[in-house]
């Protein structure tokens, strides 16, 4: 992984439940479609996350700001390549009309 920026993880959501198929999501007001969420509960629990990377050791990467609880079984480990995993974007569905643009996530994932 020398000489890469970031980094892609992929990981195992292990403490996720049962998924439900219409959450509300982080910022939103406005129940919506599991898959077109980014709702940690998922049918599948696989997650990727990009990170930056921060520096390689013989056994160890060091990378900003994580976004796993602790003990959270990591699957893969992969560089990110900007030619491969980097796309315009154009429309971001539901997003693009929310008004509830607060960056801080509150506890709605966590809910029964």
């Amino acid at each position: 992984m020398i000489g890469f920026d970031r980094i892609w993880l992929v990981f195992w959501f292990h403490r996720s439940r049962e998924p439900k198929l219409t959450v509300v999501p982080f910022r939103d007001t406005v129940p919506r479609g599991l898959f077109a969420t980014r709702a940690p509960s998922r049918p599948n629990p696989i997650g990727i996350f990009a990170d930056k990377l921060i520096s390689v050791s013989e056994c160890t990467l060091t990378v900003e700001d994580v976004d796993l609880i602790d003990g959270t079984p990591l699957l893969d480990i992969k560089p990110y390549v900007p030619e491969f995993d980097s796309c315009d974007c154009r429309r971001i569905g539901w997003l693009g009309v929310s008004t509830h643009l607060s960056n801080e996530a509150d506890d709605r994932s966590e809910r029964d």
